[in-house]
This record gives structure tokens, sequence and C-alpha cells, in this order.
């Protein structure tokens, strides 16, 4: 079996797509500066939210040339509404400072009337620029054959297998532009976009997994999974949490003994905490009796010396 052309493949897209999204016209009376500003807010977007912070910036500060000069910070409180509002600050911030540099002014209406191949050059050369911002103005403000792709549409397609890793990493849809003709570029490409918007905002919704499987039917494997959770640890029963004093004391997962199955219900009284014996006290020395001036004391402590009579009458008679 011969593969499907990709005339055919893009071609059962575009039957996908409008049976969920409605084309969307860009605003013709944008001057070439502004569509490329407003492509900076679309990129990654829907067109509701896109539009929202362009009137912000239009509204907020007095010329494009405060908005260069406003720090990142701040451009992006103004934008809020946007999925990624830093981001898309960052673009337009460089976008008007490359030209500004380029050109000391903010119009950029000149490059209507030279060849698109050097204004294409031109605009590559941009800082800022990205392939999606360049392809929006030359489809929207230069009257060119090119279909704006940005990160959201080009990871859909890699779901749908209609684009490779190598077409992702350089952002690019090989035979886009030759399978839709000119004249279906602006309905094709802003239908796109939208699904390419809704991916980037919640690629685990119902609705966009029934629209990549209504594209290619088998891809059902590839589709985005949300990641499970690792559990850490160990598991505890899902009857009962050891309590804190089970933990305390080691008994979890013990069987109670006859003792703690009557006191069971009851809470344990509070152990007196252990006093240190108190040192003895020392006993006070014994004074020693002073020798009797008299003469040596004998050993129950009474003087040797009595009186000449009592030595008399202890002498018997001759």
């Amino acid at each position: 079996m011969a593969p499907e052309s990709r005339t055919s493949q893009f071609a059962r897209v575009t039957k996908v797509l409008k049976k969920h999204y409605k084309p969307v016209a860009p605003d013709a009376r944008r001057a070439v500066l502004e569509h490329l500003l407003f492509a900076c807010c679309l990129e990654d977007a829907h067109y509701e939210a896109a539009e929202e912070a362009f009137a912000a910036l239009v509204h907020t500060f007095f010329d494009w040339n405060e908005v260069r000069v406003t720090t990142i910070s701040e451009l992006s409180e103004v934008m809020a509404g946007l999925p990624n509002p830093r981001a898309a600050a960052n673009r337009i911030k460089r976008v008007l400072q490359s030209v500004f540099e380029d050109t000391y002014e903010f119009d950029l209406e000149i490059w209507r009337k030279k060849n698109l191949g050097p204004t294409v050059k031109w605009l590559k050369k941009i800082d800022g620029t990205t392939n999606f911002l360049v392809a929006y103005v030359v489809q929207s403000a230069l009257g060119g054959h090119a279909i704006p792709v940005d990160s959201g549409v080009l990871a859909a397609l890699r779901i749908v297998e209609l684009v490779s890793d190598k077409d992702v990493e350089a952002a690019v849809v090989p035979g886009l532009e030759r399978a839709v003709s000119k004249s279906k570029g602006i309905e094709f490409g802003s239908m796109l976009h939208q699904f390419g918007a809704d991916f980037t905002a919640n690629p685990y919704s119902p609705s966009v997994r029934k629209l990549l499987l209504e594209i290619n039917p088998n891809v059902k494997d590839r589709l985005p999974k949300r990641r499970s959770r690792k559990r850490t640890g160990q598991t505890q029963s899902a009857e009962q949490p050891p309590s804190a004093e089970a933990e305390a004391s080691g008994t979890e997962g013990k069987k109670p003994t006859r003792r703690n199955k009557a006191s069971k219900g009851k809470q344990p009284p509070a152990r007196a905490a252990k006093k240190r014996p108190a040192a003895p006290a020392k006993k006070p020395a014994a004074s020693k009796p002073k020798p009797s001036v008299a003469g040596p004391t004998s050993k129950t402590g009474t003087s040797r010396k009595s009186s000449a009579s009592a030595g008399l009458s202890k002498r018997k008679p001759r």
C-alpha cells in the first residue's frame, strides 16, 4: 500500500478542524509593525487573549517607544491574561529595540513595497523574532503564502505523526505550504493555531484527545498521559494511623499485654522524673579533747595524778 501523500493528510486535518473551530481573519487596518507586535502576543495563545493583551499595550502606554523602555516585569503585568506573559513581553521588547536601532523609528510600511524575499530576510534578522512571527507577518501584512506554526501546533502534529523530532527542533512543518493552497492559507492557519493553543493550555483534555484521534486513530498509545505520583516511604495502614504514644514507646504493631488490656482506653499517668539522690552531708569532725595540764590522761580520759592520802589508803598494813 502506497503511503498517504502530504496533501491528503492535511486535507483530512482541515476537515477535522472545521468541525471544531471557526476561521479568524487578521485585522487589515493594522500596520506592519502592529502585525509583528500582535504576533508576539499571539504565539502559543488564543486569539481572544492576544487581542486583550495587544489592546492593553496600546491603551496603557503613550507610544511604542515607551513600551521599548519599559521593563519586562511591567509589560508582563499589563499582559497578564496570556499563558506566558513574560515570554511575550521579552519578544516585544527585543523586537522594538532591534527595529529602533536599525531604522531609528517605528514605521515599517516601506517593506510593503519591496519584494517578499528581501523582506523575509530582514524580518529574520530582527532580534526576538521567531518562525511564527515571520510567517504571521508575511501572511497577514505582506500578502505572502506562509502558515504560522508555534510550539503547540508542532507538539500536536508530532503526536499524529505529521512531523518528526527534527522538524520540531527546527520549528518547521515540511510541505505545509504546498499541501495547503494560498487561498485557504489564512483559514487553515487560524484553525490550526486555535488547535495548538488548546493543546498548549491543556493537552490532557478530552476534547483535545478526541480531536487527535479523529486526525489519526492509530496514535492512541502516543496521547499525552499524566505522570503518576511515586509513593515515598512506607505506606501506613488504612485503618488507623499509629498514635503518637505508640510511636514514642515503640509498641506499634505489638499485641497488648494483660496490663495493657486492663488499662486500654485510659491514659497512662505521666512518669515522675527520676531525682538523683542527694549527696550525704559531711559529718563535722569530732573535736579532740584537749590534754590536761596536770599530766597525761588515761584511756578513760581521767587524770592519773591523785592525792597523797588516796595512795596511802590503798597500801596494806604491815
